[in-house]
């Protein structure tokens, strides 16, 4: 990477660790706060407060990218971490479980990923795309990590509402970081030939429906979807098959997940230098199949789950880093914004049906069920990135696949 290639990777992803952070030091222990709350001892409001924010930001995903294709990065990006500061700040002084759904949802209005994603595309070559992609990626899995060890603890010092005052201020600093920090850049108002002359825009019926950015969106669906669903039953496994209390989790998480950023660097290095996408993509895919039938063969033991755990998370990053990557490579220039914009919303959607149809499945079928359910997600993949006929290659250049 040149030296502003770097500094935009390295902003960027500390952008998206402050700001996820703010939201992940919730996860951990909203459950038991509620009970605290009028209407808390609702399960249901309190799944709603959790959820909410995924369907706000599922719903503005694609307008925000959009925009950030006409109006310019930066000021979307600013706009979204005012309202994710807002909705925290709705959160943080909420009386009952009802104004902290609102506040919630108003967080999840900041909807930056796919303009952030798209700032990074413009600040970095194709070749070293994945790269600075994989920072992000790292930053956000450490930061979900992180979070499993320090919510307790800050929730024992400041409460919840502390939580979300934090959560705002850390959106806050994420604005300076855009503003300072970020390289400057500019988005054309209109897309440009080589020579300078206008070209009319692409359409968004064009980016929608393109095969190849098709299969790239479900593929992003499903890994999504298996990321949620395994973890409707994996903790409850965790605490039954392995015998492992729910406050050790972390445990098992923290170096799991550090092992895998650290597992994932060669193959995504081999692949971008030897033009090998497609292979180390394959391979990612297969092996996140096999890791969900080596749950559903039912493991005990915790050295058995961490195992079939780092499996996972090192292929899950390399693919969480190289599908956007992908995705920015092979959409038309001038809507780069839409592209990952729509990739991004379909990413909200499939965490959403993870959701719902692991709970419905382990309801109805158990727990095996579920991740019988995910390696048949994942099986499905394969065969549609098999299908795939362009894989971008060294240089920027997009071949067909042999």
């Amino acid at each position: 990477m040149t030296p502003l290639e770097l500094r935009a990777s390295l902003s960027l992803a500390s952008l998206y660790a402050f700001r996820m952070l703010g939201l992940f030091l919730i996860l951990p222990v909203f459950a038991v706060h509620a009970h605290t709350l009028p209407g808390g001892d609702d399960a249901l409001l309190v799944g709603l407060v959790l959820g909410i924010y995924s369907l706000t930001q599922g719903l503005l995903q694609l307008p925000f990218g959009m925009a950030s294709d006409r109006l310019g990065r930066k000021p979307v990006i600013v706009f979204g971490l005012v309202l994710f500061a807002l909705g925290s700040l709705v959160a943080a002084n909420a009386t009952d479980i009802a104004w902290t759904i609102v506040g919630r949802a108003l967080q999840g209005t900041g909807a930056i990923s796919a303009a952030v994603t798209a700032c990074i595309v413009d600040l970095t070559r194709d070749s070293q795309r994945t790269k600075a992609m994989a920072l992000v990626g790292a930053s956000i899995g450490l930061t979900f990590a992180l979070s499993l060890v320090v919510a307790p603890l800050l929730y024992a010092w400041v409460g919840m509402a502390g939580l979300f005052h934090l959560t705002g201020a850390l959106a806050i600093l994420g604005i300076a970081i855009v503003l300072f920090a970020v390289p400057p850049l500019h988005v054309p108002a209109h897309p440009l030939a080589a020579d300078g002359t206008r070209l009319e825009r692409t359409r968004f019926r064009e980016v929608a429906l393109d095969s190849e950015l098709v299969r790239l969106n479900v593929g992003i669906f499903a890994l999504h979807m298996v990321q949620m669903a395994m973890f409707v039953v994996l903790p409850a496994w965790l605490v039954e098959r392995a015998q492992l209390p729910l406050a050790d989790h972390w445990k098992v998480y923290l170096p799991v997940v550090a092992a895998s950023f650290v597992l994932m660097v060669p193959p995504i290095a081999w692949g971008e230098r030897a033009g090998r996408l497609r292979a180390v993509v394959l391979a990612s895919i297969a092996l996140i199949l096999v890791a969900q039938l080596g749950y559903a063969a039912q493991p005990v033991g915790v050295w058995t789950f961490a195992v079939l755990l780092l499996v996972f998370f090192a292929a899950f990053n390399v693919l969480e880093a190289t599908v956007p990557s992908m995705v920015s490579r092979l959409a038309p220039p001038d809507v780069k914004g839409t592209a990952l914009g729509l990739y991004n919303t379909v990413q909200a959607l499939g965490l959403f049906a993870g959701g719902a149809l692991g709970g419905w499945a382990s309801s109805r079928f158990g727990g095996v069920a579920v991740f019988v359910l995910c390696a048949g997600v994942m099986a499905v993949w394969f065969v549609v990135a098999m299908g795939a006929r362009r894989w971008p290659q060294p240089g920027g250049r997009a071949a067909a696949a042999h």
